[in-house]
């Protein structure tokens, strides 16, 4: 049952830094950046919040597939307390602005986040 629950919550969060990258242009036209070094810097910074998450997801499915006992465990409650911190990030930012998946971001890292550190500790 752990392996489920750790599948899942990996698929949640690497489709959500997936579906993070894929508005880059959106979100730029949205802020309106007339100085080119701005935009690369938001640029940067929203591809590599996508790049984290795509990253803690393939690290929780790896780890989950191929690790070996304790360490799985480990591994997949250091990434949830990760995802927690984002979500915390994203709560205390991010859902105070007028974009939707900014808002529910915290709700989709903390989900994530629970159901890997429910599976670590089975």
């Amino acid at each position: 049952m752990g392996d489920v629950l750790a599948y899942v919550g990996a698929a949640v969060v690497l489709g959500w830094g997936v579906a993070h990258a894929i508005p880059v242009r959106t979100v730029l036209a949205g802020f309106n950046l007339t100085d080119l070094d701005n935009r690369r810097i938001l640029t940067m910074e929203w591809l590599a919040e996508a790049l984290t998450l795509v990253l803690l997801g393939v690290l929780s499915v790896i780890i989950t597939a191929f690790g070996d006992g304790s360490t799985v465990g480990l591994v997949q409650c250091v990434v949830a307390a990760g995802l927690l911190a984002m979500a915390v990030l994203h709560l205390l930012l991010g859902a105070r602005t007028a974009i939707r998946p900014m808002q529910i971001c915290p709700a989709v890292l903390t989900i994530s986040a629970g159901l890997l550190l429910t599976a670590g500790l089975i």
